[in-house]
Parts: structure tokens; sequence; C-alpha cells
């Protein structure tokens, strides 16, 4: 088949490099892709934004899938555009994509579901002062969170009443999230680890992949501002076949006969940001699509026809039996510009990335080509990946880390204790 892949970041790179190995692919387009994915498929410059100009594309090439990487072009309806034209699409419609662009609407399926999550009380700019005397009356630590979609950059976790005020201010009055930030949920500190698990569905039936745990913090020993992820590795050890389980029934399959009962069916993968507290696994946040960088990490470990999976669900019937975990292990480091998650400058050329290690994959997330170099071009600009035949997270580092001595550019930063947590347990 003729398949379209939405995407240009490091996510779209890993989920093109999955489908290439599928016997049922024709053709792979990538819109708009990146130099990564030029390798793999045919890149194609249309604006996302433009669904027309998208929908026109596929109709041109006969594609019979279109693949959604990122949240935003879900939230703004282009699954909905090519599906009212008999195009099938891995991703929900706008209407489900609000698990992840609207967290108010989110908390109010999990209270229905019964979904274990925080308690929060939500409060909107015309009541910044009920607000501000709420937090006054908070245990710390709190959090906040932007309501709308902020790039993984809107949650803060707030230490005392004064750096509450001073982050519910920048919301409200800074708007340093734009309309995003219009509404806040004040959420009680859950206690434990994260991970991240992606069920793919159909809407009604799912299968788990391999749980993976994100890197949020910009620095070692998860220090400094939230980003949109410095790093995951996978399996996370933490995340055993009995905490799949409950995830599964107490969390995934209520959530999914929500939305259903809402009239939203949620079709593409859902992503189940956890926290494993005393009390059980606990969900912090939904997103609408693959996670960003887990799926460097977490795609490498699967066998099978991950295409023919997608496929399946994208038509409404979803085959469980033709993926598996491999029983390997992933370390995705994220090389960034210095000065992420704020400002940052671009276009330094980037060496190395022909001299790798075997079982070495760098996933292009910010760069551009120019006269033949690949320069940067983003705040997260590579993912460098180990993919080893073991369950076995120290060597898969070692082999990650290994790889990032022997790529330069100007102004290279990352984490160097990538996978840590798991290896110290």
């Amino acid at each position: 088949m003729n398949v379209a892949l939405i995407g240009s970041g490091g996510r779209e790179h890993a989920i093109a490099y999955k489908v290439c190995e599928s016997r049922l692919l024709n053709k792979l387009y990538i819109i708009p892709g990146n130099p990564g994915t030029a390798k793999l498929g045919e890149n194609i410059n249309i604006d996302i934004k433009n669904s027309d100009e998208v929908l026109k594309f596929c109709k041109e090439q006969n594609i019979e899938l279109v693949i959604i990487g990122p949240e935003q072009p879900l939230v703004d309806g282009l699954a909905n555009v090519l599906r009212n034209k008999d195009i099938f699409v891995f991703g929900p419609d706008a209407e489900a994509a609000e698990i992840e662009a609207d967290k108010s609407f989110a908390k109010k399926i999990m209270r229905t579901a019964k979904v274990p999550t925080a308690n929060y009380m939500e409060f909107d700019t015309i009541n910044y002062e009920r607000a501000k005397e709420f937090l006054k009356q908070k245990k710390y630590p709190c959090v906040l969170k932007a309501n709308g979609l902020a790039a993984g950059k809107g949650v803060v976790i707030c230490n005392s009443y004064e750096e509450a005020e001073k982050t519910l201010r920048s919301f409200f009055i800074g708007k340093i999230f734009g309309s995003s930030g219009e509404k806040v949920l004040i959420e009680e500190f859950l206690t434990g680890e994260e991970a991240s698990v992606f069920a793919i569905t159909d809407g009604s039936d799912f299968i788990c992949l391999p749980a993976a745990q994100d890197h949020k913090r910009i620095g070692d020993n998860d220090t400094g501002k939230n980003t949109g992820g410095m790093g995951a590795y996978s399996p996370a050890p933490i995340v055993t076949s009995k905490v799949i389980e409950e995830v599964a029934i107490r969390i995934i399959a209520p959530t999914l006969k929500a939305m259903n009962d809402e009239g939203k069916r949620f079709i593409g993968c859902l992503y189940v940001g956890l926290i494993l507290t005393e009390k059980g696994p606990k969900v912090i946040e939904f997103n609408c699509r693959f996670g960003d960088p887990e799926t460097q990490a977490v795609l490498p470990l699967l066998k099978g026809d991950f295409l023919q999976l997608i496929y399946s669900a994208a038509k409404g019937k979803l085959d469980k039996n033709v993926v598996s975990y491999n029983g390997g292990s992933s370390v995705c480091v994220v090389a960034a510009s210095s000065g992420y998650p704020d400002s940052y400058k671009k276009g330094f050329e980037i060496t190395g990335l022909d001299n790798l290690p075997e079982d070495v994959i760098v996933f292009h997330a910010g760069t551009k080509e120019e006269n033949g170099k690949i320069l940067t071009n983003g705040g997260r600009v590579l993912g460098v990946t180990s993919i080893i035949s073991e369950n076995d997270l120290v060597k898969a580092k070692a082999k990650a880390y290994e790889a990032m001595d022997n790529i330069y550019f100007k102004s290279i930063y990352y984490r160097k204790d990538i996978a840590d947590k798991a290896i110290k347990n």
C-alpha cells in the first residue's frame, strides 16, 4: 500500500523506520519529513496545517493509510477531513484528541471511568484571585498545568506558595502559553516513578507496547526546566506484567469505553502517562499520539509487522497478534541545542553521523540539509538510540553514549544519566 506519514520530528523518523520493515508497504511519503526520513521514503513539502492540500495529495497518490504523528494536526481535525473522504487514518478525530488538548475534559473522562488520578481544581483567568486564595491553602509541593497544548512544557511542580503564585501569574498575566494557559488545573502532587505506556487501539480493543520511561527535565538527576523530553529507555523494568495488566483493566479499557459513550471513539495511539504510587498506578496525563522521545526507544523493540498492526486499528478491527516484544532493550539520548528549552542558535553543521557503532540508529528531530551537509534546525536535534537484542539496559546505555561520543555540533548538549533510574534499581 501507499502510506503517508504526517510530521517532521524524531517520532516520525522512528515510525518511518518501523513502517519500512513491512511487506505491505509499496511507497512511503513523509509530509514534510526531515533529512532522516528522506532515506526511508519521499519527503513532500506540504504545510500540514493545510488539510485540503494534504487531502489532495493523498487522493492523487492513492494513499491507503495516513499516520498522523504530532498532536496539533490531530487537534485541528486533519483526521476528520481525511476520514470523511474514505481514507484510513491512524490517529483520532479532533473530538477524541481533546483527551490531550483539554486537560479538564480528560479529567472528566477519568472521573466518569473511575480511573485513578490526582485530585485537582480548575480555574480560569476570571478566577485569578480565587486561584491565589486556593494556593494559599494548598499543601506543597503541588502541580500547576496549563489546560491546553503546550509542547510538553505546560506542567510546573511548585514547592511553595510563592513559586505557585509566580507560576500562576506567568500563565494568566504573562500568557507564556497563550490561550492554552487561560485555564489552569491545580493538582495534588503524587509521589512515585513515572512511566509511559502506548496503547494501540481501534477504539474498543487494544494492545500495549513495551513500557518506557521519559526524562522531561533539562538537567541530570531531573533538575531544571521541563522540556519536550531529553531521552527515554525501554522496557521500563518498574512496569511489570502485573502493572501492565492493572493499567489495561483499570485505566485503558474504562477510558476507551467512556470515550465511546461520549461519542468520541478513539482510534490511534493512546499515550498513558503514569505515576506508580504506593496505591498503584495513577494517570498523570493522556496524550492522543505516540510520545517523543519514547517512540524512538519503543518501536525498535517490536517484532512483527507494525504497519499491519496500525492499519488494522485504522480500519476498525485490531489485529493484536501481528506484533510482539522482541526481548531487547533500547536507550535514546537526545542531543539538544545549548539553551533549549529557552532560546538557542541553529544552523550548525553536525558531524559523525556516518561513524556509528552497530546497533545504533540516529533519529533526526530538528535538522535540515543544505549543500549536502546536515545542520541543526531545532532545540532537540537528534535522538541517538541504541537497539540491542538483550534486555540489558547497562549495555544499551553504554552503546548509546559510545555513539554520542562520535557526534558533534557547536553548542551540543545532552543528559548523561538516561536510564540510570532503572540501572540503579
